[in-house]
């Protein structure tokens, strides 16, 4: 049997929750798309807890037969590892995968991370981490836009030049960083287009929400937060001119959830009274899938304004791409490596303070003054979007339907030349068998820390403080049965006290026992061995704990002599 892929969860389910995150979005679509898409005959899931393997098929496959057999196991089963051949996480925070990895084999697996997000410093720091753990050079951080490279690999030269700096060795062999393919996240092209398409969609969205046939639509699907996506005044302030220069009757369509609730609601609808007095400005239910995959087919231009250093991508508008829709987007970070200005849409310049003015917002958060919400949110507030370009964007499309077309139609090509999902996962395939080659051809690696095989700051209890007691447990150890250790076992497996995480020791407390009583006493590698198919250190916590409830007692080989 192949593995397409092991894709690590952090819980037990796949789907999504209400008022979900773009990158749940995000995470949901790529998982589906390595279930249709890429190569072998079944696709692992890891995870810390019990996952059922028909709950996770049904997420996968909604509404259709599954293509591959669904695998769950424990993220700690090195073999579904191996067969693998690749770890998937879809976030990037690594450096924890990486040591566990070199407990059992550098060159067993290799290792993908997801950058969603380069802006709150908490995972920045844990994104950073990846350079003082054992990352290889087969390893992977997919970037999903060419400036989410650029500033992390900015941020991995700044972090690893402080660390030689500190410690020396600078210059002196290259930096182990893990490869950074810029490949981004998809859509489902031909679901969209399909249902968009359907003779009748768009009038029936607009007849659904009171749209006259002489209004242009203009649409904004995603969070409503200002602090940590797009503050909405600019998009309302361009809405407003455009529509006092055009004369046209103008309707926003903002379809998504507010964060902050109805007291954020109320700020919106301030914004547009103050701002679009001439807008006909709605506010619709982003959990409303049914709204939400059709207004698509409702509206004549997509709008996303953003402002945020949350921001990295943005799937809404590679759908409304897809969808046929110009868009009219603030020329930022990943949207910018999303649709080519004055082709499928327009992008809108953006500015922001110069470097250094915004150290102090920093601080306070990391001091934890302020929270990451007020610390985005302080940013974004500090970030200009040129509401003139904007505005004459938008009176362009409203005045040209023949430009609507034509933008809308080059969006469509584009969304399925680039971010279609079968494209994507043909990308991301083709880099991990890159990846597999590197691996597997590598002369050496890492050569210098490597008797270090878990981290040292995070790594084994009982070796980080192995000199807490008077001894470790060793092979050389000879443990015996005690003169009560058949009724003081009863009394322990009867004790729920005594049997608690025993998950870690297994049941074979019996078998050892019988063992000691019939053959005397035995070395500690002798017990362990007797335990087939059992880890030898679980046959080991297994012995201690049997000495801790007075069953077994131990000494030294040469004390027993």
């Amino acid at each position: 049997m192949t593995v397409a892929c092991a894709i690590y969860l952090g819980g037990t389910a796949i789907g999504l929750k209400k008022n979900p995150f773009g990158k749940d979005v995000a995470n949901l679509g790529l998982y589906r798309a390595l279930a249709r898409y890429a190569p072998g005959d079944a696709i692992s899931f890891l995870s810390f807890n019990r996952m059922d393997n028909d709950d996770v098929a049904a997420a996968l496959y909604p509404n259709q037969p599954a293509s591959k057999s669904v695998q769950t196991t424990s993220v700690f089963n090195p073999q579904a590892l191996s067969d693998a051949g690749t770890l998937l996480r879809a976030s990037a925070d690594l450096a924890d995968l990486a040591w566990m990895r070199r407990g059992h084999d550098d060159r067993a697996y290799s290792i993908t991370g997801l950058v969603h997000t380069l802006a709150p410093p908490a995972m920045r720091e844990y994104i950073a981490r990846v350079i003082a753990a054992p990352i290889q050079p087969w390893d992977t951080m997919l970037c999903t836009s060419p400036s989410v490279r650029d500033a992390l690999t900015a941020m991995y030269e700044g972090h690893a030049d402080f660390l030689a700096g500190r410690f020396g060795g600078a210059g002196s062999k290259p930096r182990p960083f893990p490869a950074m393919p810029v490949i981004p996240l998809g859509v489902e092209v031909d679901d969209i287009q399909a249902l968009i398409d359907q003779p009748g969609t768009r009038a029936g969205v607009r007849q659904r929400l009171g749209i006259g046939a002489d209004e242009i639509v203009v649409l904004w699907v995603g969070r409503l937060s200002f602090f940590e996506k797009a503050h909405p005044s600019s998009m309302f302030l361009a809405l407003e001119a455009a529509a006092q220069s055009t004369g046209a009757k103008i309707r926003m369509l903002n379809v998504g959830w507010f964060p902050g609730g109805e007291q954020h609601r109320d700020l919106y609808e301030q914004s547009a009274r103050n701002h679009a007095p001439s807008v006909n400005v709605q506010f619709l239910d982003g959990n409303d899938r049914a709204l939400v995959d059709r207004v698509w087919a409702g509206a004549d231009v997509f709008i996303s304004l953003v402002d945020n250093i949350q921001e990295t991508f943005g799937i809404t508008p590679i759908e409304a791409m897809a969808a046929g829709l110009p868009v009219v987007m603030s020329d930022w970070d990943g949207y910018r490596a999303s649709a080519r200005d004055g082709v499928e849409g327009f992008l809108i310049p953006t500015l922001l303070p110069p470097p250094g003015s915004g150290w102090l917002m920093a601080q306070r958060h990391i001091m934890n003054m302020d929270s990451y919400q007020g610390y985005a949110g302080a940013a974004a507030m500090h970030t200009a979007v040129d509401i003139g370009a904007a505005t004459t964007a938008l009176e362009a499309l409203i005045r040209d339907p023949d430009l609507r077309r034509r933008m809308g139609e080059a969006g469509r090509q584009r969304a399925r030349a680039v971010f279609n999902w079968p494209v994507v996962v043909d990308q991301l395939v083709a880099h991990w068998a890159e990846q597999a080659e590197r691996r597997a051809s590598a002369a050496s690696h890492d050569a210098a820390p490597e008797n270090f095989t878990v981290s040292p700051v995070k790594g084994d209890p009982f070796s980080d403080f192995a000199g807490f007691a008077t001894a470790s447990l060793s092979n050389d150890m000879v443990m015996s049965a005690t003169k009560e250790a058949r009724a003081r076992l009863a009394a322990a497996q009867a004790t729920p006290i005594d049997g608690i995480m025993d998950i870690w020791r297994g049941s074979s407390a019996d078998a050892v026992l019988e063992h000691l009583q019939q053959q005397g006493p035995c070395r500690v590698d002798a017990l362990t061995a007797l335990l087939v198919g059992q880890p030898a250190e679980q046959g080991a916590r297994l012995l201690v704990w049997m000495a801790k409830m007075g069953v077994l007692s131990w000494a030294r080989e040469t004390d027993e002599g």
